[in-house]
């Protein structure tokens, strides 16, 4: 079972706003097992990062010589093809991809490239029903330690989600079932790609959605004071 633990990095919330993806990384999970393998790319998101940068730390001038999505996005859909990948708030994630697709003149989308598509937010949501499940509070309730996050990245990411992935489901070797009904029964699973492909849709009315909009609302504020 080969799953890839992904995560990206963006200049803002909303595509809407022409909002774009700066940084994409992912690692590889054999057999519940995390590999050497490994993927990570910093892009040039051709507009400027603006209030984002306190987040991330990629600054315009960083970004400014990194190259285009458009060039380099076949390593990309390399990397994930035919592997079920797992992301937390798998519905952001996927739309700013799908959406650098669109902006490159491709008629994909990653669901087209991929297995499956596990949103781990839903997982952590039907294991802590009630309570805050960012990736930040699933790090400390699961004490997954040893990583700097002076900064959000998202290579840093990815590898502290696969840790978390690992903690939640436990010892559990295969979260697949033998038939598509029984995928579609559990809370937190997507269908099959293969057949008739539908992501899971978070609402972003939850506690940690909410403070981290908050969070950057606070930055723009901050940014239009100085």
């Amino acid at each position: 079972m080969r799953q890839i633990v992904l995560d990206t990095e963006t200049t803002g919330l909303d595509i809407a706003n022409e909002h774009r993806i700066i940084e994409i990384a992912g690692v590889e999970l054999l057999n519940r097992k995390l590999t050497k393998k490994s993927y990570q790319i910093y892009l040039n998101p051709e507009r400027t990062v603006g209030s984002s940068f306190k987040i991330h730390g990629l600054s315009d001038d960083f970004l400014s010589d990194k190259p285009f999505f458009k060039n380099v996005y076949q390593d990309f859909l390399d990397f994930i093809k035919d592997s079920e990948l797992l992301i937390h708030n798998a519905e952001f994630d996927i739309g700013f991809l799908n959406n650098e697709l669109k902006l490159a003149g491709l008629d994909i989308k990653i669901e087209d490239r991929v297995s499956k598509i596990t949103d781990t937010l839903s997982i952590a949501r039907e294991k802590h029903p009630g309570q805050r499940n960012s990736l930040e509070v699933l790090t400390d309730r699961y004490q997954i330690t040893g990583y700097d996050r002076s900064y959000h990245g998202a290579l840093i990411d990815s590898k502290i989600l696969a840790d978390v992935y690992l903690a939640m489901t436990g010892g559990q070797r295969d979260l697949g079932f033998d038939d598509n009904s029984s995928k579609e029964s559990q809370p937190g699973f997507s269908k099959d790609v293969s057949n008739d492909f539908n992501l899971v849709t978070i609402k972003t009315l939850e506690d940690d959605v909410i403070q981290h909009e908050n969070y950057l609302n606070s930055i723009k504020t901050d940014h239009g004071n100085n």
